[in-house]
């Protein structure tokens, strides 16, 4: 078996950080764990990265730019609704195959409130960075229009929270917004 690179280790970092954020947020996540998950020492760990804030904030940026290339992708030669239904369908299909993805998300946006809380606004700085890119991703596709926009990343949400509730795409609380089974 050949040794992994560098970059190869820091990559497979990123992911299990990932997942172990996932679960366990910020506050709640070891490096211990991290590292074991990874298969390497806490020492090895922190070559590949400065500290567990490093790591977060790979995690938190790699989440946001796995969405901004789904929604990208998904968008790539249509507009308006059709650029709607095909990012909206591509973010459904997403978090429901990765929970890790929307759990990561939701980690990401409660480790800036603590961290604001505690004075902390570089996690704050770097998730609204991101934000902002995956805004101006969704907002041409959608015709440059705010309020499209604005409702779309609304849905967004409300999908995230209907997601991590375990609501099944059947159910009723779909209806409205064009999810599989519902009727909007």
């Amino acid at each position: 078996m050949a040794r992994m690179s560098a970059e190869e280790r820091r990559e497979s970092v990123i992911r299990a950080a990932t997942t172990e954020f996932a679960r366990g947020g910020y506050h709640g996540t070891s490096t211990e764990a991290i590292a074991r998950r990874v298969g390497v020492s806490q020492p090895y760990l922190f070559r590949l990265f400065p500290g567990k804030k490093a790591i977060f904030l790979a995690a938190a940026e790699r989440c946001v730019e796995d969405t901004i290339r789904m929604f990208a992708e998904a968008a790539e030669g249509v507009e308006g609704e059709e650029a709607r239904h095909a990012m909206g369908a591509a973010y459904i299909e997403a978090i429901s195959a990765q929970p890790e993805r929307l759990m990561m998300q939701m980690q990401m946006y409660l480790a800036v409130a603590s961290a604001e809380e505690e004075g902390d606004h570089e996690f704050g700085e770097a998730v609204r960075a991101g934000w902002m890119r995956l805004w101006d991703t969704i907002h041409l596709p959608l015709g440059a229009d705010t309020h499209k926009t604005t409702t779309f990343l609304a849905q967004g949400m409300l999908i995230n929270c209907m997601v991590a509730m375990g609501f099944p795409s059947d159910h009723r609380a779909w209806a409205g917004l064009g999810a599989p089974g519902s009727d909007g």
